[in-house]
């Protein structure tokens, strides 16, 4: 019998992976057809308008900087340090966030206590305590993670606590009704619940890392993106600075992706239209 519903499930999964594969196949062509008629596009502009490189460099002088940089080693040595300030300060501040989130949620003294103060740190810019930082932590990459953590922290926090909250109250009157621990309440019941929303703060928080990495070396760096693209400015070599540009993109859509993946699998329940 359990031979014949295997092969039951499998006549029925069979047709499923086709499908979900080529739809997956024609998101990525449109994806890609819809991006290189922005980049024709682009380029028809700026060579029928006879636009100046250093006002807006047309696609192709573009592609030929980040292949330059690529080439020199320069523009992944740069990628390398940026990506390791994200990876360390978005895991550490988003762990932290959801960590917190999720005390909050079981000890309502500590929410009215900290959450304030969490606020007050959000609502600074980070602009204007990234020289604080480099004056506590110097130019190192110790700095920049500080400031990657602060920034991924309140997002990871608030869906955290938003998600801890959404859960359905029937279901914990079920659990607590057939005498389930505080702990089974939130290891069963809680924590499933509230998985989408955590990663969907988490992609946020992916999304603020990039952008306080590169803040951060702004104000003062030995290396990295950031360095790069004050470089290229300054230079004015625009080109270079919309392929660092690129680069950043691609790096988030990467990590985006990856994100994604993750949360495929650990919210298999909540996946739609794939």
């Amino acid at each position: 019998m359990s031979a014949t519903n295997h092969a039951a499930e499998l006549a029925v999964a069979a047709p499923r992976a086709p499908g979900r594969a080529r739809r997956a196949l024609g998101r990525t062509l449109e994806t890609l057809l819809s991006f290189a008629l922005l980049v024709g596009v682009l380029e028809a502009i700026v060579r029928y308008f006879d636009i100046a490189p250093y006002v807006f460099p047309a696609p192709s002088a573009v592609a030929r900087a980040l292949a330059a940089g690529l080439g020199s080693g320069a523009y992944l040595g740069g990628l390398r340090v940026t990506l390791s300030e994200i990876l360390a300060g978005f895991l550490i501040g988003s762990g932290i966030g959801v960590a917190l989130g999720i005390a909050m949620t079981q000890i309502r003294i500590l929410e009215r206590l900290v959450y304030p103060y969490v606020v007050a740190i959000q609502t600074v810019p980070k602009v204007a305590i990234a020289p604080l930082m480099i004056v506590w932590f110097g130019f190192g990459i110790e700095s920049k993670i500080v400031m990657v953590a602060l920034t991924c922290a309140f997002p990871a926090l608030v869906n955290t606590i938003a998600g801890m909250r959404a859960v359905d109250a029937d279901r914990l009157a079920l659990v607590r009704a057939l005498c389930g621990s505080r702990w089974q309440v939130l290891r069963f019941v809680q924590l499933p619940s509230a998985m989408p929303y955590i990663l969907a703060g988490l992609n946020t928080a992916m999304v603020l890392a990039i952008i306080g990495a590169i803040v951060a070396e702004f104000v003062g760096a030995k290396s990295g993106i950031g360095v790069l693209i004050l470089q290229a400015n300054f230079a004015l070599d625009i080109a270079a600075v919309f392929a660092l540009l690129v680069l950043l993109a691609l790096t988030g859509i990467l990590l985006n992706l990856a994100l994604r993946q993750i949360e495929a699998r650990l919210c298999f329940w909540n996946r739609r239209g794939v």
